[in-house]
């Protein structure tokens, strides 16, 4: 049997930026519907960075209404205008709401759609994928890349693909409006910007080993879940649940050292940015004060400049976070494509051999094999099998019995040498049509949920009734099953 993969060895490096490339290639599939998403998200941003600057004009009506009444140079507040601005506004974010909704909903179809379609291409790639990878991986690591993976891959996306673009637009917008309030207060407030920065991408570079960590260990314990689960009868009868309890611990800890890191370091973004942003407001406090004495700015303009400056903070933050979901999705993508990259089997071939009218004469001539390329177990071994014969193949564990039967049905293909079927070499033979020649008895039982007929039925789906109960009478359970409540339409399951 080739070795299985040691579910404690160390990740290698990640290719960040080919696996954001084909994430990339792969969401262009929906590119119409990610163009509304671009569209919609622009226009909320839109309409939100108005804002703070319409609120601005209506502060400064009152500020110079006050004023005015007092210098007796006005009759007072102009409250019509007043509500004319707060009108305007209400509606601007009314709209920015609309948009943001209709982005929200189209974001978490595309999303959906997404893991749909990988889930089935996962589901069609497991039927293509040589034996040896299933040998060589657990069941739940496997497993994990349609779960965990998939689903990690598509919540990130719903969230980051639409918060990458309203942060974009919202520093843009931002930005130009501060600059029309005050271009040395807008310079002044960006100073402190790339001490943020630096601190935000020192946290990032450190948490994206942990996140690559978080990612291969969920599928680690996924699979030591389920090996143990399914199990579980073996594991109490050899009284093996602590060696089960402390191969699980050492993983399950393993998960959690890089949980916690990847959550905790993340989780560093919100208070780096909030304390940059504290700054900000001092600094405009004090500058924008100043300003206003000066007569170069009005009232209102120091309380629209706050709050640029807070939404300002507040991309730059997402962006941030952002990264660090950039750094999971990148991990659970990466998984999920060295899946479906994985080299398949050649399932037909040209001018295929034909199954009709075999006799069944088998012939192995020197042939040579080893599960890997380098380690042959099997040398230069011939054998004759004539139409009707019955033979037996006996030997010790791990001597290649079932490795005999398994060349013979091309779940893995010799190095050397030749299989022959009646003279035509198995390689001449389409896959699928080569094993309906056979038939096989497993060493590990397996049925899938559904009734005894069905079950019986799997190795020929067009089998009649007739004839899966004349198979049931040859293998002696055709009296059990009768004794059922509901004989051949008993429903099994894993019990």
């Amino acid at each position: 049997m080739p070795p299985r993969r040691n579910a404690n060895s160390e990740e290698k490096a990640k290719d960040f930026k080919g696996t954001m490339k084909k994430l990339i290639k792969y969401l262009l599939r929906y590119k119409v519907s990610i163009m509304f998403v671009v569209l919609f998200s622009i226009g909320s941003a839109c309409f939100s960075i108005f804002g703070p600057k319409i609120l601005g004009r209506a502060t400064t009506e009152i500020s110079n209404g006050i004023i005015g009444k007092i210098m007796g140079t006005s009759n007072g507040i102009n409250f019509t205008k007043i509500a004319q601005i707060l009108f305007t506004l209400l509606g601007m974010y009314i709209l920015s709401c609309l948009f943001l909704i209709i982005q929200g909903y189209i974001m978490a179809k595309v999303s959906n759609t997404l893991s749909y379609n990988l889930r089935r291409e996962i589901s069609n790639k497991f039927h293509l994928i040589p034996f040896k990878y299933y040998e060589t991986r657990t069941t739940g690591e496997i497993l994990s890349r349609v779960t965990n993976d998939v689903d990690t891959l598509s919540q990130n996306l719903s969230q980051s693909l639409t918060q990458v673009i309203s942060s974009i637009v919202t520093l843009i917008g931002v930005t130009i409006m501060m600059l029309s309030i005050s271009p040395v207060m807008t310079l002044v407030s960006l100073i402190v910007l790339p001490v943020g920065m630096g601190m935000i991408g020192l946290v990032v570079s450190r948490s994206q080993k942990y996140f690559n960590t978080q990612q291969e260990y969920l599928g680690h314990v996924n699979g030591e879940v389920e090996e143990m689960y399914a199990g579980h009868i073996v594991v109490k009868t050899f009284n093996g649940e602590d060696e089960a309890i402390n191969k699980f611990d050492d993983l399950n800890d393993t998960l959690y050292r890089s949980a916690w890191k990847s959550q905790f370091l993340s989780g560093m973004m919100h208070p780096i940015m909030s304390f940059i942003g504290n700054i900000g407001y001092v600094i405009v406090s004090i500058l924008g004060g100043y300003l206003t004495i000066q007569g170069k700015i009005e009232i209102g303009d120091i309380l629209s400049f706050s709050q640029y400056i807070r939404n300002f903070n507040q991309p730059i933050t997402q962006l941030a976070q952002i990264a660090n979901l950039l750094q999971s999705t990148a991990a659970a993508a990466e998984r999920v494509f060295e899946f479906l990259d994985e080299k398949e089997e050649d399932q037909t071939v040209e001018n295929p051999s034909s199954i009709y009218n075999v006799k069944g004469n088998i012939e192995f001539k020197n042939v040579r094999f080893g599960y890997k390329k380098d380690k042959d177990i099997i040398h230069n071994f011939n054998a004759q099998i004539k139409e009707g014969q019955k033979i037996a193949i006996v030997g010790p564990t791990g001597a290649g019995k079932t490795t005999m039967v398994k060349l013979l049905m091309r779940f893995y293909d010799i190095n050397d040498g030749s299989i022959l079927i009646d003279g035509k070499d198995i390689k001449t033979f389409n896959r699928n049509e080569l094993r309906k020649i056979f038939g096989m008895v497993l060493q590990d039982t397996w049925l899938y949920s559904g009734t005894i007929k069905d079950n019986i039925r799997y190795g020929n789906l067009d089998a009649s009734d007739e004839k899966v109960e004349a198979a049931a009478d040859s293998a002696y359970v055709d009296h059990f099953i009768r004794t059922l409540p509901e004989s051949y339409n008993t429903i099994l399951d894993e019990e």
